[in-house]
């Protein structure tokens, strides 16, 4: 109990240096690993970044574990990201595995309401990405999709019916 806010200068001296030194480590990896590791998070990126989280706070706060071992963690983390992330832009069966698709909420001012409900997406949430556009209407939107990252996108007029980019988004029927 003698220890609970207090333990050495030494303890203090080390857990600032090896902050210090994991921090930058963290960010020289995550400048080298590219965008990909700080983009809008799907569900694959989150687990990482709570992976890279959890690891930089053990190793700057547990004398038990050497910077060279969180060093590792990093990299790992990283490296296992990025081979994911390069097998899943090359290969359908492993992107749909670690990402959501788009899915459809609304088509020509119809809402569907099944998707809404599998999506958990509430009214509101429709509704305020409608204002952020300027609509006050549903009427007046030809499409409302669920981006994987959470993001909800309205587009009030869209002239082809079979267009390229609707091509992986999840339809009502």
């Amino acid at each position: 109990m003698n220890k609970l806010f207090f333990d050495t200068w030494e303890s203090v001296l080390r857990t600032f240096i090896i902050t210090i030194l994991a921090y930058i480590a963290l960010i020289i990896l995550l400048r080298i690993s590219g965008k990909r590791s700080l983009s809008k998070m799907n569900a694959f990126d989150f687990v990482v970044t709570i992976a890279l989280g959890s690891a930089f706070a053990a190793v700057t706060l547990n004398k038990d574990i050497p910077l060279a071992d969180g060093i590792t963690v990093f990299v790992l983390l990283i490296g296992m990201q990025f081979i994911i992330t390069w097998l899943a832009v090359r290969y359908k069966t492993v992107s749909h595995l670690v990402t959501n698709r788009p899915a459809m909420l609304l088509y020509k001012g119809e809402l569907y309401e099944n998707i809404l409900k599998q999506e958990r997406v509430t009214m509101q949430e429709i509704y305020s990405a409608a204002r952020k556009k300027g609509i006050a209407e549903l009427k007046d939107i030809d499409i409302a999709i669920l981006e994987p990252t959470g993001d909800i996108l309205i587009i009030p007029k869209m002239d082809i019916d079979d267009a390229q980019t609707l091509k992986d988004v999840i339809h009502k029927h």
